[in-house]
């Protein structure tokens, strides 16, 4: 019995050795880490959505790179900056993610910016739209998709001031994202031949916008513009329309509004309003095929950050492959090298890590309009990506990507 004995434990060992050089010899997956809004004010344009859109990427990429699998991963970072940081530096030192994507608000967006450039990683931001990530706090490391507030700014303000709505007042959420962009609107509507005749700010808690309005309804003003974004925005709109303030033949202008904002506020509240974006779901077949595709597991047409971000995840794994590396530095250069494709229509990633596209200028249709759900949009005018992002060389970033 004891030669038994001593021959199930050298097979248990040789067996133990064997399952430990198995994996061993198993690649670690590349991981693409989602971090974003999953149950708070911003999980509607990206959120559970944006998890979903990687998700589509990666199988649609064919769920292998490098002899690597894929996968992702998804974290609820609360819109806390702190919360974010700590997240970005644990996924990239201890569980191997080597690219980071959605990011809403600026803040979030600018923090973790800081932890990529210092680790070397990429990072997609395909919620916020702070120009600085792309001026004064470029990294090498980041590419922004979402729309900046020059190009929503260039959409909406030059759409409106064309059709009559020359004297604006604002309504500004007071936080960086609003004060950029009531800055970028004034100076859109001025070089239009606009006026701004004056602004009210409002705490980001706030509910109750009946102050505010009474305020922007006592100027003379034909349009009252809106810098604010999510929740908010829509909860202004909803109580001007409530207040009467639009009867008088005012105008309300959105820079920055999503497709579930449409959904959320009902197109007789919302018509008339205009949006100017990247991607609609039903502008062309190709986003009709994706989005309805997206539709059938979420519920939802997709917004443009869920949007955006299945764009540059599978863009990022065909220059992975086309780099024959995981490397950050030959990935990024192979990014700006490669086109990118937005369902359709070109793209390309300037080296201070700005994507650039043509625009849209879209109105909301009235509910006579509107002929199956979701239809919710009627374009107005393209705008060329160089008219809504402007030239390379007036940005304040001084990076060259190696191309």
């Amino acid at each position: 019995m004891a030669w038994l004995q001593t021959t199930l434990r050298l097979v248990s060992i040789l067996c133990l050795v064997a399952a430990s050089s198995t994996a061993r010899s198993q690649p670690v997956p590349l991981r693409i880490g989602v971090l974003g809004d999953q149950s708070g004010p911003y999980a509607a344009i990206g959120g559970p959505g944006a998890v979903l859109a990687a998700q589509m990427a990666v199988s649609d990429f064919g769920g292998q790179v490098l002899g690597r699998k894929i996968e992702i991963v998804s974290a609820d970072m609360q819109n806390k900056p702190d919360l974010a940081s700590g997240i970005a530096r644990k996924w990239f030192d201890v569980e191997n993610v080597e690219a980071i994507v959605d990011l809403p608000t600026s803040s979030v967006a600018l923090a973790v910016n800081e932890v990529g450039r210092e680790k070397k990683k990429l990072v997609f931001v395909t919620a916020a739209s702070t120009d600085d990530l792309t001026g004064s706090a470029c990294s090498p490391y980041t590419i922004q998709m979402l729309e900046d507030a020059h190009a929503l700014a260039v959409g909406t303000a030059k759409a409106v001031v064309a059709t009559g709505g020359t004297s604006w007042f604002f309504l500004t959420p007071d936080f960086a994202f609003g004060h950029a962009m009531e800055k970028a609107g004034r100076e859109a509507i001025e070089s239009a031949g606009g006026k701004v005749l004056g602004s009210v700010q409002y705490p980001i808690s706030t509910t109750d916008f009946a102050s505010y309005l009474v305020t922007a309804s006592s100027s003379p003003a034909k349009v009252i513009g809106i810098s604010g974004v999510g929740g908010g925005a829509i909860s202004v709109v909803k109580q001007a329309v409530e207040f009467g303030v639009t009867d008088n033949q005012r105008r309300l202008a959105i820079f920055l509004q999503f497709i579930t904002d449409i959904e959320g506020l009902g197109l007789a509240s919302s018509h008339g309003l205009y949006t100017t974006d990247g991607f609609y779901w039903d502008e062309n077949e190709q986003a009709r095929s994706w989005s309805k595709r997206f539709m059938a597991r979420h519920g939802k047409m997709p917004t443009k950050v869920q949007a955006y971000t299945y764009a540059v995840v599978l863009h990022y794994l065909k220059s992975v492959a086309a780099s024959n590396t995981i490397d950050s530095d030959q990935v990024r250069a192979k990014m700006s090298e490669l086109n990118l494709d937005l369902f359709g229509n070109a793209a390309s990633i300037r080296s201070n890590g700005r994507a650039i596209y043509d625009l849209t200028l879209y109105e909301v249709k009235t509910p006579a309009e509107s002929k199956y759900p979701w239809d919710y949009y009627k374009p107005v005018r393209r705008i060329p990506a160089i008219e809504a992002f402007g030239a390379e060389s007036d940005n304040r970033c001084k990076l060259r990507v190696a191309r």
